[in-house]
C-alpha cells in the first residue's frame, strides 16, 4: 500500500499560531515516512513576512498594501508575523494559504530548493488549469534588475522563477517559501485570491492535493492532528507574537 499524503484538518489562527503551528509539524511533531498538507485560514487581517528580511523593510512597505483604518499606523491595524521560511511580504487577508511538510529521506527532500519548488507548483498549476484557469509555471527569469537583486520584496508584485502565473497577462498567481533542516522541507505557499477567476476552493484543493499525491507517491487521506502538547504550541505562539522575533532582523 502507498504511503498515504495525510491531510490535516483546517485550522483558523492568528499569524503567531498559523506560523507556530508550521514550524511544530517540522521541527518537532514529523510523520515518519508521510508527507503532511494542510489548508489553513486567519482570523484576521495578516501579513506575514521572510525569515531574513529586516523589520524596517516590511514596515515600510506595509501601507503600500492598504490605508490603514481611523488614522492607525498599518502595524496596528494588520496581525504581522515573520515566518520561519524565507521569501518576501504576503498579503494574506485575500489569499488561500497553505503547508506541506516533507519528512527527512522523502526524495523531494534531497532535491535542490529550485526543484522542489518547482514540482510542488506544477501540482498546483495543474489543480488550477483543471478548473478552467489560465496556469502555467514561470520556466525562465526575466534580466535581474537592481530591486530584484536586492533581495525578497513584495510577494505577488514580481513573479520569480517556478511561481504560478496566469498564461495570459503572466501575472503571479502563487508562490512559496521554503525551510530545510535535518528533521525535513516545511512549504509555505499562497495562492492569490484576485490573480485567478471565480475558484471553488475545495475542488482546488481536492484536485492540488490529489496531484500532489500522484507526485509524492502517496495516496491522500483524511488525518487528525498528531497528539502533541498544547502548551508547547502556546509557548511557540507566544514566541512568534512576540517583538523580539518580529524585529529580530
Amino acid at each position: 500500500m502507498a504511503a498515504a499524503l495525510q491531510l490535516l484538518p483546517v485550522r483558523t489562527g492568528a499569524a503567531a499560531e498559523n506560523m507556530a503551528v508550521d514550524f511544530l509539524l517540522l521541527q518537532r511533531y514529523p510523520a515518519p515516512g508521510a508527507p503532511r498538507f494542510r489548508h489553513y485560514e486567519w482570523r484576521g487581517p495578516a501579513f506575514t513576512f521572510g525569515f531574513g528580511q529586516r523589520i524596517e523593510f516590511v514596515r515600510a512597505h506595509l501601507p503600500s498594501f492598504a490605508e490603514a483604518s481611523e488614522g492607525r499606523p498599518a502595524g496596528d491595524v494588520f496581525d504581522l508575523c515573520r515566518r520561519p521560511t524565507g521569501g518576501g511580504i504576503v498579503d494574506h487577508r485575500n489569499d488561500w494559504t497553505y503547508t506541506l511538510v516533507l519528512p527527512r529521506g522523502h526524495p523531494l527532500y534531497d532535491e535542490r530548493a529550485p526543484q522542489s519548488y518547482r514540482a510542488v507548483h506544477e501540482c498546483l498549476a495543474g489543480a488550477l488549469r483543471a478548473l478552467g484557469q489560465p496556469a502555467e509555471v514561470k520556466q525562465a527569469c526575466e534580466p535581474c534588475d537592481a530591486a530584484a537583486s536586492a533581495g525578497p520584496g513584495v510577494c505577488f508584485q514580481r513573479a520569480e522563477l517556478y511561481d504560478v502565473v496566469n498564461t495570459a497577462t503572466g501575472a503571479k498567481i502563487a508562490g512559496a517559501a521554503q525551510k530545510r533542516n535535518k528533521r525535513g522541507l516545511l512549504f509555505q505557499g499562497s495562492v492569490g485570491q484576485a490573480s485567478v477567476g471565480p475558484v471553488d476552493w475545495e475542488e482546488l484543493a481536492a484536485g492540488f492535493t490529489a496531484a500532489l499525491g500522484r507526485a509524492l507517491g502517496c495516496e491522500p487521506q483524511q488525518t487528525p492532528w498528531p497528539e502533541w502538547n498544547e502548551d508547547e504550541v502556546a509557548g511557540l505562539t507566544e514566541q512568534y507574537a512576540s517583538p523580539e522575533w518580529i524585529a529580530c532582523r
